[in-house]
Formats: C-alpha cells, sequence, structure tokens
C-alpha cells in the first residue's frame, strides 16, 4: 500500500464516518445531563459554589 492509497483511505474514512462517530459523540454528550438519574448530580453542581457561604 503506497502512502497516496493510505492518505486516500483515512480521507474518506474522515469525510464519511468520521463525521457520523463525531455526530454521536456530540449528542450523547450533549443528552447525558438530561438523563433521568442526573437530576441531583446537576443540583449538587449547580450549587457547589455556595457551599461555605453563610447567611448572616
Amino acid at each position: 500500500m503506497s502512502t497516496h492509497s493510505t492518505y486516500d483511505l483515512l480521507r474518506h474514512l474522515a469525510d464519511s464516518w468520521g463525521l457520523v462517530v463525531m455526530t454521536v459523540i456530540f449528542l450523547g454528550l450533549s443528552a447525558w445531563p438530561f438523563r433521568p438519574g442526573a437530576r441531583p448530580l446537576n443540583h449538587e453542581a449547580a450549587t457547589s459554589i455556595f457551599k461555605d457561604e453563610t447567611d448572616v
């Protein structure tokens, strides 16, 4: 296999399947915070900056 054909193969894979893989990863990471068991973790992360603060 020559260098030129290896480049063509990798370019074809990146153009076709690379886009599909990146789209699936993006959608998975975008949906991750909205899964059913994530509410307590999201609330903890959102309020963690107030953890050491006391009301005066």
